[in-house]
């Protein structure tokens, strides 16, 4: 992937992951645009980083992402990579029935719908500018975390869809990238790295993510996503297993 010269939006880019690419593709002299829920978490980041461009946006409106893509593409008409990156990730018990069976597809919504969403209201300038598309799902596509059923399973679907969306741009110019991040140091995370997982930083994932762009990498599994797909492979059961008893705590207490 070309990484400089390039302008470049990025879902559910105020904080977390989001917001560390922002920053390195911003140090490397491209034109970066982030989107998120909060306004004012916006106005802090802009405040902070005056060179980023801000957009308030919700991924799980597809009203929002129309209007998004209408006043992108008339501002920034070249407009070159999009980075789906917004993701929520919600501990469930799934022994009991939901209180409000909507909710259950909060993650589906915003996870899967948000990219889906994103890359068709965007592709038609990605093709007209021969660019990018970069999916972030994680090593959780791979294996699942039992007590994170639904963001598991919304990873497993996006890394399906990627490749398929890999397939059908093969000759349209367009480069289709995956980004299988494992657990990372967020507030997204925290529970999870309370409850002794290991966990790597945002900066390092930059570190090794941006390598593997430089290197044209077309799936990129930094840290121990590269172990997860190896033992999905190998020993699925085994590390399936594993997940489960070192995860097990996570799970919400069923309500009385």
């Amino acid at each position: 992937m070309k990484l400089t010269g390039r302008t470049i939006l990025i879902t559910g880019g105020s904080a977390g992951i989001g917001l560390a690419f922002a920053l390195k593709f911003l140090d490397l002299g491209n034109q970066v645009i982030v989107t998120g829920r909060r306004q004012g978490v916006l106005n802090e980041v802009k405040a902070k980083y005056p060179k980023l461009h801000v957009i308030q946006s919700d991924v799980a409106d597809q009203a929002q992402i129309g209007a998004l893509a209408a006043r992108v593409k008339a501002d920034f008409p070249r407009l070159d990579v999009l980075m789906n990156n917004a993701g929520i990730l919600l501990y469930k018990n799934l022994r009991t029935p939901a209180a409000d069976l909507a909710s259950l597809m909060t993650e589906m919504n915003i996870n899967v719908g948000g990219v889906i969403g994103m890359t068709s209201a965007f592709i038609d300038i990605l093709t007209a500018n021969r660019g990018t598309v970069i999916n972030v799902s994680s090593g959780l596509a791979f294996v699942p975390l039992p007590p994170a059923p639904i963001y598991s399973a919304t990873k497993a679907a996006i890394h399906s869809y990627t490749q398929s969306l890999r397939f059908q741009l093969e000759e349209t110019g367009v480069e289709v990238i995956e980004i299988m991040p494992p657990a990372v140091k967020t507030d997204m995370t925290t529970e999870l790295a309370e409850g002794g997982a290991s966990v790597i930083t945002t900066d390092e994932l930059v570190k090794q993510s941006f390598a593997s762009l430089k290197a044209g990498t077309l799936e990129i599994r930094p840290g121990q996503s590269k172990q997860l797909a190896l033992l999905r492979r190998l020993a699925p059961d085994f590390i399936n297993r594993q997940l489960w008893k070192a995860s097990k705590k996570l799970v919400p207490a069923e309500q009385a």
